[in-house]
């Protein structure tokens, strides 16, 4: 592997180390590149901001991937607080730039109050943290494990739901439902009329995707007959009615979303996820609102 001499450092570094953003430079600057010593500092700045952050550092493949320069949106909101508090007078934007070579040595300068003020009053997110082109860009900046392991409580719609059904461990699932988590699921009735015109729509045989769907919520129901005494936290249900949206609420507090677009493939169609606590949390609170009313007209099994 081609290695080359800083002009600065006279440090011996690889390609690899190149790509890397400037958040993995400074943690070397401090020695605290180690994961247990990187939770331990985390910690350590999290109990300053706000003591319900402490532990929630990165699972420690996140933690890699934030010092590889491959991710493709910013961490979540209470990660960036924390480590803009690990790193004072640095953004969470430009720690996760790719490091140029040059060892920083001072926070680069901040926009004047006018500056963003006026980015603030033009381009407001709503509260919205994260684009992604398509679910699979999604699925793999964020996979199912990191946006689920941690859950107390999941509410979900769509189609076939395989993001909860086929890409989190059936056995993860029902421990957390076990140990007091709650989910409830909703599903395109794999009878009724609608989920037929989706199957037109995206080119599949007659009916394909009702009998995906159908597998998907027997795994649940069987789930389900499994967990005895916390079996009422397990709710399923189906609906019958055009196909919107997908979406995904992770504690009352993450919203992941996706339209059904005409002619394309759920897997393909754009997916943001919104916070609760970002700005107003106005997307957040209106994907809520749909969700919460689609329970409503849902029949549960």
């Amino acid at each position: 592997m081609a290695r080359r001499k800083t002009e600065k450092s006279g440090e011996s570094l690889s390609m690899s180390e190149e790509r890397s953003t400037t958040l993995k430079t400074l943690l070397r600057q401090r020695h605290w590149q180690n994961y247990t010593t990187f939770c331990r500092e985390y910690d350590r700045s999290a109990k300053v901001i706000d003591g319900s952050l402490v532990g929630t550092w990165p699972s420690r493949a996140q933690f890699h991937r934030w010092l590889s320069g491959t991710l493709i949106s910013l961490p979540y909101p209470h990660h960036c607080r924390v480590l803009e508090k690990m790193f004072e007078g640095w953004t969470a934007e430009h720690l996760f730039k790719t490091w140029s070579g040059e060892l920083p040595t001072t926070p680069p300068s901040e926009p004047s109050k006018d500056q963003v003020s006026a980015l603030s009053g033009h381009f407001g997110m709503g509260g919205v943290v994260a684009v992604f082109s398509t679910r699979s860009e999604f699925s793999s900046a964020i996979p199912a494990h990191e946006l689920f392991d941690n859950a107390e409580k999941i509410r979900a719609a769509g189609l076939s739901l395989n993001l909860v059904c086929q890409q989190y461990p059936t056995r993860s699932l029902r421990r957390k439902i076990a140990d007091g988590g709650h989910g409830c699921f909703l599903f395109l009735d794999p009878r009724g009329r609608y989920i037929g015109e989706r199957e037109k729509e995206e080119g599949f045989p007659l009916g394909d995707l009702a009998a995906l769907t159908r597998i998907n919520i027997e795994l649940l129901l069987k789930l389900r007959d499994n967990l005895g005494s916390n079996s009422g936290n397990l709710r399923i249900g189906v609906y019958d009615e055009p196909l919107r949206y997908n979406i995904i609420i992770v504690d009352d507090s993450k919203c992941v979303f996706q339209p059904y677009l005409p002619e394309t493939r759920g897997v393909e169609s754009p997916t943001l996820v919104a916070m609760r606590e970002a700005e107003d949390g106005a997307i957040f609170k209106t994907f809520d609102e749909v969700l919460s009313s689609l329970e409503e007209r849902s029949s549960f099994l």
